[in-house]
């Protein structure tokens, strides 16, 4: 089966993405780790299907390498950026995701700016925030990110016994200028990825709890995100979020497998 993708990258997390809107296309678990295996396949943080969807302009079926679902909002921005490319979208949309429907617009800068949903609850654990961005996320401030052993110290926290489907682990140096530095340890890609749309969202959020506000300029290790908000008078509910970043076509070709 010979398979037609185009390659993107969103601040260094990488995607595959293919037109599967004919429904032609499926993969199992195994297919997917392959597609996006660094040495026997593509290579990839994850695949991203983009299909028919009754009452928005496209889905967006995202899978982790490990073929495993949730919401990725820097694939979301690839997603936007290919659909466009398809001629799905001008430079409005509405689409569909793993946790429900979203809006989005292409700016003239080129990047994306993409609604993400509501939070309604964020948990404070032995300093750390908790909370779910569309995938879940446990934000730990450091002094020192940049040598900080994530991979060692993700790793642990992301198989903690008190989150029961895994986190997802940010931990984000505070910086002066309504800035903060982030790099995350990522569930189902099982390793450091050198950017995370729904964690730079959940550091955001976090980082409001330390005095920061909207809007906040997220650093990653493959450039730089910008996140907005509106807050509750109790700062308990986040509205109005709006992740903001490029996404690029790096190349395309066809898999055979």
């Amino acid at each position: 089966m010979k398979i037609p993708f185009t390659k993107y990258q969103a601040t260094g997390n990488d995607f595959i993405l293919i037109d599967n809107r004919s429904g032609a296309f499926s993969f199992s678990t195994d297919q997917i780790a392959q597609l996006c295996d660094r040495k026997f396949g593509i290579g990839a943080d994850g695949l991203i299907l983009i299909e028919q969807h009754p009452n928005a302009d496209f889905n967006l079926n995202y899978f982790n390498s490990d073929g495993s679902q949730g919401l990725c909002g820097n694939g979301s921005r690839a997603g936007i950026q290919f659909a466009s490319t398809l001629g799905i979208i001008s430079n409005k949309t509405s689409f569909n995701a793993y946790d429900g429907l979203h809006d989005a617009e292409l700016q003239p800068s080129g990047n994306i700016r993409m609604r993400m949903m509501d939070v309604h609850e964020i948990t404070e654990t032995g300093g750390n925030f908790f909370m779910n961005t569309g995938s879940p996320h446990l934000v730990c401030f450091v002094d020192d990110v940049q040598h900080y052993p994530v991979f060692d110290e993700g790793r642990k926290l992301r198989y903690d016994k008190q989150f029961k489907e895994g986190a997802n682990v940010n931990f984000v140096e505070l910086q002066p200028n309504n800035t903060i530095f982030m790099r995350t340890y990522e569930r189902g890609v099982e390793n450091e990825t050198l950017s995370c749309g729904t964690g730079a969202t959940a550091a955001s959020l976090a980082a409001s709890r330390k005095g920061y506000t909207s809007p906040i300029t997220v650093k990653v290790r493959g450039g730089e995100l910008s996140i907005e908000f509106e807050q509750s008078a109790d700062a308990s509910t986040f509205t109005n979020i709006f992740l903001n970043g490029p996404a690029k076509k790096v190349f395309e070709g066809t898999f055979e497998f």
